[in-house]
């Protein structure tokens, strides 16, 4: 697996989005791993001038923060190395896992249960995915 680095990717279906993502290579296939994908337009005020940025959730009605696209799906793809870009984005993600509790601060321990190990994981996951 690849780091992880900010970007931002067309997808085939003409759509736009930023986030931090890592590129995944499994049986000779490459994958890219999307987290907290958003959509960034332009906030003009009545004089068309431009005012701010608003940035969304790429979908939504999930509460996920990571997606699995493929290779083939995305046309076109462009690492960013804009730090106001990337600010932003990084409070956009804080903010919204304040709201929803994605980043829990909990720590993890043997009472919460046995979920797998990392080998039963995979192949779990690639069973889920070659059958869909």
């Amino acid at each position: 697996m690849e780091e992880d680095f900010y970007a931002t990717l067309k997808l085939k279906t003409g759509e736009e989005i930023f986030a931090k993502i890592a590129a995944s290579e499994e049986d000779d296939r490459t994958f890219v791993l999307v987290s907290y994908p958003i959509i960034v337009s332009e906030v003009k005020t009545r004089s068309g001038k431009q005012f701010g940025y608003k940035m969304e959730p790429w979908l939504k009605t999930t509460t996920d923060d990571m997606f699995i696209l493929k290779l083939e799906d995305i046309l076109t793809m462009s690492e960013s190395s804009d730090i106001e870009m990337i600010s932003m984005y990084q409070s956009y993600v804080r903010q919204t896992s304040k709201l929803t509790g994605n980043i829990s601060k909990t720590k993890m321990s043997r009472k919460m249960g046995y979920i797998s190990n990392v080998n039963d994981a995979k192949e779990i996951l690639e069973k889920l995915y070659k059958n869909s």
